[in-house]
């Protein structure tokens, strides 16, 4: 188990701002036992929650063409086939995995292949379940052919908490099943959109992990 580059900073920061509380408290403020324990023990475990934000554990992912593996760590809260507006204008299947505080935030390859189109797009910031989320939020949308000529969509979305949305692929790259392609800061939502004929292996409810969990056979 690794820390994400991504908290390098905040971890810093939040370190020094705990430490340099617990200082002038018990220096220069007068707490009585055993609140003084309380409060370093307290202070303690909120590091170590936003410590937990930021793992980034080892994923061995079977390379599978057929497959489309999870993008993310998370509870599967949308299957329904919708219309995608974005780039497909046509129906495709959605998959929409709800990412909590507690899981892992970092984004994974669902599929190998080549990225055709990258979008950012600046919104605002829903809860994560929100009907409109999807359209409206901040959130970037990728779309990866693999070498079969299948498209597929995956789509970043920030929510009410999560307000910082990295990804580190661009038009024309190359991307592997399992790799790491991006990060969501404090959980959100990541959506797919697949071919109508794909064979759904998830259910909602049921929990993922990202480059472990298949979520349709393509």
């Amino acid at each position: 188990m690794t820390i994400h580059k991504e908290g390098y900073g905040t971890l810093v920061i939040a370190g020094l701002i705990l430490v340099a509380l617990n200082i002038m408290l018990h220096q220069y403020a007068w707490v009585p036992a055993p609140w003084d324990l309380i409060i370093s023990v307290l202070s303690g475990l909120f590091y170590l929650l936003i410590l937990q934000f930021f793992r980034s554990p080892n994923v061995n992912t079977d390379l599978d063409p057929n497959l489309v593996y999870a993008p993310a760590d998370g509870k599967v809260v949308v299957i329904e086939q919708t219309l995608e507006q974005e780039y497909f204008n046509q129906k495709r299947m959605q998959v929409s995995i709800f990412m909590s505080p507690l899981d892992v935030h970092v984004n994974r390859n669902p599929v190998s292949g080549k990225v055709k189109m990258y979008n950012y797009h600046a919104g605002k910031y829903l809860v994560a379940w929100h009907p409109k989320s999807s359209t409206e939020n901040e959130r970037t949308t990728l779309v990866v052919e693999n070498a079969a000529g299948i498209d597929i969509l995956i789509r970043q979305i920030a929510g009410a908490v999560a307000r910082r949305i990295k990804c580190y692929v661009e038009e024309g790259d190359p991307v592997v099943q399992g790799q790491e392609f991006g990060f969501i800061r404090f959980g959100s939502r990541v959506d797919l959109f697949l071919p109508q004929e794909a064979k759904i292996k998830v259910s909602i409810g049921q929990h993922t992990k990202a480059g472990k969990t298949i979520i349709a056979e393509i």
